[in-house]
């Protein structure tokens, strides 16, 4: 829309942070950082007003209307917070500022209102609430329009001077007397005594009070209503509200004569301390005399405590006491007014003349008991409500009302007073509170106020109360001003004498502060000093005590080192005793392994000699029978000898291929005990090759730690010559084997020659069964031929018989069967399928001496080729 489109870009220009809508949603107040409040009509889309703060005001931090339940929701007071902590209330339809509320000293954090516009709540920076009746604030928003008419009471007759005042009168309002004869439609002529003219003038109050009934409404109830107290001293005092001419009064800081005051006055409160210092301050920059005027604080304080939250009000407040209830009593300054004490001793010495003789008798002035009185403005001897009531009435009158007060106070004390005889009495009584109805005191000064002379009344010498111009305040010259002046130049004087006596003394005091901190600082040196020779031998016995530390654990570690290579060589000793102990016990269980190998290949040897025996036995008797069955069947069953002899044959023959695989084992055997041998050989090599490189690099170890290591070398070099040793003895171990191994080769070879001798000797005894069967076949040929020859024997018919050669022959085979089977089974490398192979053969042979004649007929070839 085209409001928000403007109100966007006077947010963007303006920098607008704070909105407030009006109960009816019709009015939008927007400000920021600037003193201006813009007022937006949200039915017109338009911006209907720009409303300026006071020049205070540099930014607004919080807005809020302020609800009323007789607009209609169209709400016209607008509550503005701006940066200073002070929230103002203005009226924006009128733009009247109409009341504020927290101050500079006690600023509002933030504020809320009620819902129905009768409370606010504020947050104070100090962190206090503050809860404020609206009603009260608005006394003058909600207060009764001006009477329509007024009535003017005419004195009496003896008051009555000669004198004109014209004036309007119309039906509808009072107007001010006319000044112009253009203006004298309607009017009449009343002649008036002039001093009832002023009388009336000054009953009319400013805010349409009358004075005439405020003070019967006084005398009615003794005092003005709490509530409304302020708003009527305002209107009696007619307080012009001068905020300019204020600020810049209090624009000037604090005056010089009141920097110290707290040391003279000490109040708790520090605002109310801050508040009675700028008050002060205000009426010291408005008129010199009051910088002068000792008693000045004492003066202003009861109404600085009562207005602490307006300072405006309370500053205009004691420069209105000052001007009408003060008159004439800097005219002897610096002395006490004595012409106004004059005037109460006058009018004491006219009522009670008694009391003043008691006075007088006991050297007691008016000076002791008035001026206290009227110095403190009754502030020592009355309490909060007793001083409320008295100055309802003291405003209320004419300013000779307080010197009233004064003697009818010590009237109504003539009882305590005529029973003091010291003066310290008497002034303490006139300092404290005192047993006293202030309501009796009130009675008594309007009788006398009612009963004095003129000759002697002060209201004579008093002029009726005057307030304070608007604008600018009036010049307040009513003092010796050369005195005040020359006490001001005195004063001056002796201030520059304090600063340069306090600036001698201040240098005075800055030396021997210097000489002083010197002297602290060279003690403090020297103490440094002497504690840094503590602390300096103290780290030296530190240091050689850290350092006889370090070489005790210097000497634990060498111990803990020599411990660590003694178990380091304990260990390794052991590691290497028991790798010994692992290879002795490796070889002595391949040992007892070969031993048992040895037991059972020589127990089976055992158990096989033994079956071979009981079979040579078995075959032996076999052989026998055989023989028998042979000879005894020989003609009759020559096939089945045949037969036999073929399967015989074919036996020998799986015995010959049983040999020649006995024989091809034995070389694989061989092959494997060699391949075994090179194993162990190749192991040893690899052994003796990581010895020689575990002793490389325990040489470079050496190298690196060859002073803390002497003994591990030597041990090392002991290990490597133990190492050399066992290579060696290995060596001669594997060099025995290969000489047993050439002997075995050797006894093989030995045993092969007595193979071919026994070939050589089967030779011969086939040559021999040869010879022995031809000759036996020729005998069997010659016995068919003459079979009934008697006396015919074989020439070789019995073994001695036989031819010599043949003869030997034969026990030459025995024997060296017999030396052969001797050697088999001493030989452990033989197995048992060479012995009985040997013993298969020797067998076979002897069978085929049994047999040889058997095969005369075409049967010898084929056995002979055979074997």
């Amino acid at each position: 829309s085209v409001i928000k489109q403007a109100f966007v870009k006077l947010v963007h220009i303006l920098v607008l942070s704070h909105l407030s809508f009006c109960r009816d949603g019709r009015i939008l107040a927007a400000g920021g950082k600037s003193n201006h409040l813009h007022l937006w009509c949200l039915e017109a889309k338009q911006l209907f007003r720009i409303i300026q703060m006071p020049t205070k005001v540099r930014a607004i931090r919080h807005l809020e209307f302020l609800p009323d339940s007789f607009d209609a929701g169209s709400n016209q007071v607008l509550g503005v917070l701006s940066q200073d902590g002070i929230m103002r209330f203005v009226n924006i339809q009128t733009c009247k500022l109409l009341f504020e509320i927290g101050s500079l000293d006690e600023g509002i954090s933030s504020s809320v209102i009620s819902p129905h516009g009768r409370y606010i709540a504020s947050i104070m920076e100090n962190g206090s609430l503050n809860i404020y009746s609206v009603q009260a604030l608005t006394q003058e928003i909600n207060k009764p329009p001006p009477p329509l008419v007024k009535v003017i009471e005419d004195l009496p007759k003896s008051k009555l001077n000669s004198g004109d005042l014209k004036m309007k009168v119309t039906t509808g309002r009072v107007q001010r007397p006319a000044k112009s004869r253009e203006n004298r439609i309607q009017t009449r002529i009343l002649k008036q005594d002039l001093a009832g003219s002023f009388e009336n003038k000054e009953n009319e109050l400013s805010d349409g009070l009358n004075k005439k009934r405020l003070q019967i409404l006084l005398k009615g109830y003794g005092e003005y209503p709490t509530k409304y107290r302020m708003f009527i001293w305002r209107s009696l005092l007619q307080l012009p509200e001068n905020h300019t001419a204020f600020s810049s009064l209090e624009d000037k800081g604090v005056h010089v004569a009141f920097l110290n005051l707290q040391k003279k006055y000490p109040i708790k409160s520090r605002k109310l301390l801050r508040v009675l210092q700028r008050t002060l301050s205000a009426l010291a920059h408005w008129s010199a005399i009051f910088s002068e005027t000792p008693y000045l604080p004492l003066l202003a304080f009861p109404f600085v405590k009562l207005f602490q939250n307006n300072q405006l009000i309370c500053f205009e407040v004691v420069a209105t006491l000052i001007i009408n209830w003060c008159q004439h009593w800097f005219e002897y300054f610096p002395n006490p007014p004595i012409n106004i004490l004059s005037m109460i001793e006058n009018v004491l010495a006219f009522h009670d003349k008694e009391l003043l003789q008691h006075f007088i008798d006991h050297d007691i002035t008016s000076q002791l008991y008035a001026w206290p009185l009227l110095e403190t403005i009754f502030s020592e001897v009355l309490t909060r409500e007793e001083w409320l009531k008295l100055f309802d009435n003291v405003f209320s009158n004419h300013p000779s009302f307080l010197l009233m007060t004064v003697v009818a106070y010590n009237i109504c004390s003539r009882a305590p007073l005529l029973n003091c005889s010291l003066k310290d009495d008497f002034e303490y009584f006139f300092h404290h509170r005192n047993n006293l109805d202030i309501s009796v005191v009130i009675r008594e000064v309007y009788h006398l106020m009612d009963t004095t002379p003129t000759d002697i009344h002060p209201s004579s010498m008093l002029h009726v109360v005057v307030a304070l111009t608007k604008g600018q305040y009036p010049v307040f010259n009513q003092y010796p001003k050369f005195i005040v002046d020359y006490q001001t130049q005195e004063r001056e004087r002796i201030r520059n004498d304090e600063l340069d006596y306090l600036r001698e003394r201040q240098m005075v005091e800055d030396m021997q502060a210097e000489v002083d901190q010197q002297r602290v600082e060279d003690e403090a040196w020297y103490q440094k000093q002497e504690l840094l020779r503590k602390a300096e031998e103290t780290r030296r016995e530190l240091l050689l005590q850290e350092e006889e530390k370090m070489v005790q654990q210097r000497q634990r570690l060498a111990s803990v080192k020599r411990e660590l290579k003694v178990k380091e060589m304990h260990l390794q000793d052991a590691t290497r005793r028991r790798f010994l102990k692992l290879q002795q016990d490796q070889r002595e269980m391949e040992l007892r392994r070969l031993d048992d190998e040895l037991e059972r290949k020589v127990h089976m040897r055992d158990r096989e000699i033994a079956t071979t025996a009981k079979d040579l036995e078995m075959r032996h008797l076999e052989l026998e029978s055989q023989k028998r069955l042979y000879e005894k069947n020989l003609i009759r069953n020559q096939e089945a000898v045949a037969k036999e002899m073929r399967e015989d044959a074919d036996a020998f023959r799986r015995k010959v291929d049983l040999e020649e695989h006995m024989f091809h084992k034995l070389i694989e055997t061989d092959q494997t005990q060699n391949q075994k041998t090179q194993k162990l050989i190749e192991e040893d090599l690899a052994k003796a090759e990581q010895a020689c490189l575990n002793a490389d690099w325990r040489i470079q170890a050496l190298h690196k730690q060859r002073c803390d290591d002497l003994q591990r070398n030597e041990c090392y070099h002991e290990v490597a010559r133990l190492l050399r040793e066992n290579r060696r003895k290995e060596t001669e171990v594997l060099n025995a084997m290969m000489g047993e191994e050439a002997k075995k080769w050797e006894e093989a070879k030995e045993k092969d020659f007595h193979l071919k001798s026994e070939k050589k000797a089967s030779a011969l005894a086939d040559a021999s069964r040869k010879w022995f069967l031809e000759k036996e076949i020729n005998d069997a040929l010659e016995h068919a031929e003459h079979p009934y020859r008697k006396g015919d024997h074989s020439p070789y018919a019995s073994k001695d018989q036989l031819p010599v050669s043949i003869h030997l022959s034969i026990q030459e085979t025995s024997r060296k069967w017999n030396h052969t089977l001797y050697g088999l089974l001493c030989l452990t490398s033989f197995t048992l399928h060479n012995v009985l192979r040997f013993i298969h053969v020797v067998t076979c042979i002897s069978v085929s001496s049994f047999l040889l004649p058997v095969f005369c007929c075409g049967g010898i070839p084929r056995f002979i080729y055979s074997v």
